[in-house]
């Protein structure tokens, strides 16, 4: 059999492994689905287990010697690879069981290339780790991200690591930002590659150091590459010393909404 995956550059492996995940998302949507509890109120669909199956099969095929961290199948692959990839088949996943379409498919080489897909619309937006793009219809175009809409997506989603110093309800709720922004709520990262696309201001989670996560490490390195603002809630780098995430269009949005949240700490 021959390998179609062989020449493709990492971006490129990014890309099909993305689609290969969304194709099985949007194949199985609407569908009963089977579930696997992982406790707090969170679960996998068969869907997820699929779609990670499916982004598998193209990283082993183009990257047979890379090491892979699922969200579903955990560390796999030799544990002294030099490369690893982060792969969330299916971020959005209760969006998704309840049939509503606001779901992403996250695949990102650590430090590197990178991809998110939207199953729905079609979209991709990715990076070689240098400039940002967005593919639809077989047209790329550059990922150019601005303020303009004032939409701030914010995850509400437990836990809570930094209460009762700040939550991100009480955001919501600032003059400051009620004033300025106007908030969403999408529950997905989908929502973190809008911002590098311009369909979103900025994007605000707590958290912990995120810089390894299989949910957030796609979008953050589209919107670095993108130019967007990215630190931690305190402005301090994503990583060890960091927590959570604030993404911005642009050094303005950042800087009002770091005073916000530090306003509320």
């Amino acid at each position: 059999m021959i390998n179609s995956y062989t020449g493709l550059d990492d971006a490129g492996v990014a890309i099909a492994a993305a689609r290969a995940g969304a194709d099985v998302v949007r194949r199985m949507y609407g569908q009963p689905l089977s579930r696997v509890d992982k406790g707090a109120g969170d679960f996998a669909t068969a869907a997820d287990v699929e779609a990670e199956k499916a982004i598998l099969g193209v990283i082993r095929a183009a990257r047979p010697d890379d090491a892979v961290l699922g969200e579903e199948g955990g560390q796999q692959g030799a544990a002294a690879a030099a490369r690893e990839w982060l792969v969330d088949p299916l971020c959005g996943t209760l969006n998704y069981a309840v049939g509503n379409m606001l779901a992403a498919v996250n695949v990102a080489l650590r430090n590197g290339a990178a991809a998110v897909a939207d199953p729905f619309s079609g979209e991709v937006f990715f990076t070689d780790g240098e400039t940002a793009w967005v593919r639809h219809a077989g047209v790329d175009a550059q990922l150019a991200p601005t303020p303009a809409t004032r939409l701030v997506d914010v995850n509400l989603d437990p836990p809570f690591p930094s209460a009762p110093g700040f939550r991100a309800v009480d955001l919501l709720a600032d003059s400051g930002f009620v004033g300025r922004f106007r908030p969403r709520v999408v529950s997905t990262t989908l929502a973190l590659a809008w911002v590098a696309a311009g369909k979103r201001a900025a994007y605000v989670t707590d958290g912990g150091d995120l810089s390894g996560s299989v949910h957030f490490a796609a979008g953050i390195a589209v919107c670095r590459a993108a130019g967007c603002v990215v630190t931690g809630i305190d402005g301090s780098p994503i990583g060890r010393a960091g927590r959570g995430l604030l993404a911005a269009a642009d050094a303005e949005t950042h800087g009002l909404l770091l005073s916000m949240i530090s306003g509320r700490r």
